[in-house]
């Protein structure tokens, strides 16, 4: 596969210096006026001033400009256009209007770190020690940009641009509501749901495990408790804990860890799921929100919304 992976994105909301203080508690890293970095991905969140919120744009890593001479030629027979300089192509996707923007660069390579030990029935991994989970004192700081979820009001033609135009992969679907879609090793990273309206549903976050998702979340949640959204939980599909926050433009965040790796196409097969049955396996049911965020109705009523 050329493409490796999620460079960046760029999410535009009405109230910029807000929601920036948000991504701050985060655990992400300013690098500058509104944008933030995560510890192994480098600079990965650009936030900019819209009058509503969604995703502006999203950076996608190849190889080479054979690359990318691929991918014009796959947009051209969808009659999509795409402006080709040498090491990049920027594109737009039909129905959200979501800039593309695929870029030649370098493979994320995550250094390898110490795998938590966990004890279980006849395994003890950690004899004499308390749990590093519970002494652990730093805040938490996501690995990287694991994926992002957008609701699209032609969710076929929306994954179509994904898979046949860029190149992406889909790892299971439920079909005419969602396509989990993969450009790296990840068992997704775009995730296209069918929505009344054009909108970023969530951005998820990677970190090392289940323990910094539960710091990450009570972190958040210490003085602010209208952050919450859902968790801690465990996704059927893709297989990773979770656990939901809300930034202060409604849009949602997650903590994730241990989510299903595809390092060989032939040995993934893809599942078709039906409704809501993949959507979790453990923990407390999703709030309504979750499925139809509060202001659905502003957004598709409010009026700039792209397309």
């Amino acid at each position: 596969m050329g493409l490796h992976r999620l460079t960046s994105i760029t999410i535009g909301v009405p109230n910029v210096e807000e929601t920036s203080r948000y991504y701050a508690d985060f655990g992400l890293q300013p690098t500058g006026e509104h944008s933030f970095a995560t510890v192994d991905g480098g600079q990965q969140l650009k936030l900019v001033r819209t009058p509503t919120r969604r995703l502006v744009e999203i950076g996608i890593g190849v190889d080479d400009p054979d690359d990318l001479d691929r991918v014009a030629a796959s947009l051209a027979r969808l009659e999509l256009a795409g402006e080709r300089t040498a090491n990049r192509l920027v594109t737009e996707e039909p129905i959200g209007g979501v800039r593309a923007v695929l870029d030649v660069s370098e493979r994320l390579k995550q250094p390898a770190i110490e795998a938590t030990p966990y004890n279980g029935p006849g395994r003890i991994d950690r004899p004499g020690a308390r749990a590093p989970g519970v002494l652990r004192e730093g805040p938490v700081r996501p690995r990287k940009l694991g994926h992002v979820v957008i609701g699209s009001t032609d969710q076929e033609a929306t994954q179509r641009f994904f898979t046949d135009g860029l190149g992406f992969k889909v790892s299971d679907s439920v079909p005419g509501m969602a396509a989990f879609m993969r450009c790296s090793t990840d068992h997704h990273n775009v995730l296209v749901t069918s929505a009344p309206v054009n909108f970023l549903h969530h951005t998820s976050w990677q970190v090392e495990d289940i323990d910094e998702i539960g710091r990450g979340a009570t972190a958040m949640l210490d003085e602010h408790p209208e952050r919450h959204v859902w968790g801690l939980g465990r996704h059927h599909i893709g297989s990773n804990f979770f656990w939901y926050l809300k930034d202060p433009a409604g849009n949602f965040t997650e903590y994730y860890s241990d989510l299903d790796c595809i390092v060989d196409d032939v040995l993934w097969k893809p599942e078709v799921f039906e409704g809501a049955k993949g959507l979790f396996n453990w923990g407390p049911p999703p709030p309504p929100s979750f499925l139809e965020p509060e202001d659905l109705a502003s957004l598709m009523t409010g009026a700039h919304a792209p397309r």
